[in-house]
């Protein structure tokens, strides 16, 4: 499993002016060569060096190996499609190998630049130290909000996946960002206020169009994706860690393309494009693996409108967005603890034919709606 262990620069003035030029200079030379290759249709790497490695040398002062890693840089922007030319801003990530970077002992690392090669001092948290022993490959000089960073792409042996015992359904939403079978819930009241707060002062600002409101439009750019990122991080954790302490498999719905089949009134739409489920569930995955927990996805099709006691699926089933009653068996409950124990009933059927859930026993639902007098 690749994770990412991005680790800060600690570059003096100097230093850091050395590593913005040579960012500056290294995207300038793939701008000219993605233009040059898209010109020439030319866009396979080894033609592309072929074509272009002497120029780029001459024109931008790069040594050889960072000449190779432009080179490489524009190829794989064209892997997904040769239809349009690709543009790279001028402090876009740079690419490093090990013969253009080294990380010496004491935390400190020796990266070229184009004055020359300069060792600069970086520090990281206890969890990318943790994963940075197991670096490999390349690493990307990144500079982000007038800092300086390495992204390094650290190889994790997965564990092999534990032999569960239960099953934790997660249904995803809009207004609840996640509920589990067993009643746990994660209001999404502070990340849609996030996105209302942080829209309406962009929108303020625009109309605005002083430098200053410029200035500020640019502090405040990516606070409510950074916002909404670390809300993620932390409810896919909290998920993790409840499967690992019932040793449970996570199933989760299968929402891929849903944004298409999914239609929102007007006052609506910001909301539902502001769902960060694909971002979470990918969280779930990958913190899951990390420990050996499961994760299946099952067909969301009618989660939220069948009884999980009767199986009847009505939509009228859903009387209010919070709140189910079957009209059948008068089984009542939060709409989307329900959602979430028929997550978790598919996969218990779905048990024997998913690899990693053979010892998965059915059993009783860990969290059970009341009937209710609600509609009755």
């Amino acid at each position: 499993m690749k994770l990412i262990a991005n680790i800060q620069l600690r570059p003096d003035k100097d230093q850091a002016a050395s590593l913005g030029d040579t960012l500056v200079a290294c995207n300038a030379a793939c701008n000219w060569l993605s233009q040059e290759g898209f010109r020439a249709g030319i866009l396979r790497q080894f033609d592309l060096q072929k074509l272009a490695y002497r120029q780029v040398r001459e024109k931008f002062g790069l040594t050889a190996q960072a000449a190779v890693r432009c080179i490489a840089k524009v190829a794989d922007a064209y892997k997904l499609d040769k239809k349009t030319m690709r543009h790279f801003r001028p402090d876009s990530a740079q690419p490093y190998d090990e013969r253009i970077i080294r990380f010496a002992k004491d935390d400190i690392v020796s990266i070229w630049t184009l004055g020359g090669r300069i060792k600069v001092p970086f520090v990281m948290g206890e969890y990318q130290r943790k994963i940075f022993a197991h670096r490999k490959g390349e690493v990307d000089l990144m500079h982000i909000r007038g800092k300086f960073y390495l992204a390094c792409v650290c190889d994790i042996d997965e564990p092999a996946l534990i032999n569960t015992i239960n099953v934790l359904g997660v249904d995803l939403g809009v207004v609840n960002i996640a509920t589990d079978s067993d009643g746990k819930n994660y209001s999404g009241k502070k990340v849609n206020s996030s996105r209302v707060k942080f829209s309406h002062r962009r929108r303020n600002l625009q109309h605005k169009g002083t430098r200053s409101a410029t200035r500020k439009l640019k502090k405040i750019a990516g606070k409510q994706a950074r916002f909404q990122k670390d809300t993620n991080h932390c409810i896919s954790k909290s998920i993790v860690a409840d499967a690992q302490r019932t040793a449970a498999t996570i199933a989760l719905e299968d929402l891929g393309g849903i944004r298409k089949r999914v239609t929102a009134r007007k006052h609506q739409r910001a909301r539902l494009a502001n769902w960060g489920f694909a971002q979470l569930r990918s969280y779930i995955s990958y913190k899951a693996r990390r420990v050996g927990i499961p994760v299946v996805l099952v067909d969301p099709r009618n989660t939220s409108r069948m009884c999980p006691e009767c199986g009847h699926i009505d939509k009228a089933n859903r009387k209010t967005r919070d709140e189910f009653v079957c009209v059948k068996c008068g089984l009542a409950g939060p709409a989307d603890a329900i959602a979430a124990l028929n997550i978790r009933a598919r996969a218990l059927v779905n048990a024997p034919m998913v690899a990693g859930m053979r010892a998965v026993k059915h059993t009783s639902l860990s969290y059970k709606p009341t009937a209710s007098a609600v509609g009755s």
